[in-house]
């Protein structure tokens, strides 16, 4: 949960419990327990299925193999590689053999250190 959504979320529950609650009567340790229930979802009202999404573990990423994948795969499967690109990874492939590294990308024309950078994780040589 975001702060903005924490912050928004403890508002409207000071705004109900001034409507429903004598507030000034309350000690602030319970205000503080009522608002940390409701953003911990254990009141109606509380944590949301977007919220849920937001805990939600990233999607998995899609490994490439860049000694075999053609270049449609490898331009759908690496961020920031279109299909230039991928035609110039094959490209290089070709003329000089398999990939020994996983640097060795960043020799192909067009992809950098920052391009391989990002896609590091999604990269295979077997």
């Amino acid at each position: 949960m975001t702060y903005s959504n924490l912050l928004n979320r403890f508002s409207r529950l000071a705004v109900a419990a001034g409507r429903s609650l004598p507030t000034a009567r309350l000690p602030a340790a319970v205000l503080l327990a009522m608002a940390l229930t409701l953003t911990a979802g254990i009141l109606p009202g509380g944590a949301s299925a977007a919220d849920a999404q937001d805990k939600a573990p990233p999607p998995a990423v899609a490994m490439v193999n860049i000694n075999k994948a053609d270049a449609a795969t490898l331009a759908s499967a690496l961020k920031g590689v279109g299909a230039s690109r991928a035609q110039e990874i094959v490209r290089y492939r070709e003329a000089f053999g398999p990939f020994t590294s996983i640097d060795e990308l960043a020799d192909v024309k067009g992809i950098g250190k920052s391009t391989l950078e990002d896609n590091r994780a999604r990269i295979t040589l077997e």
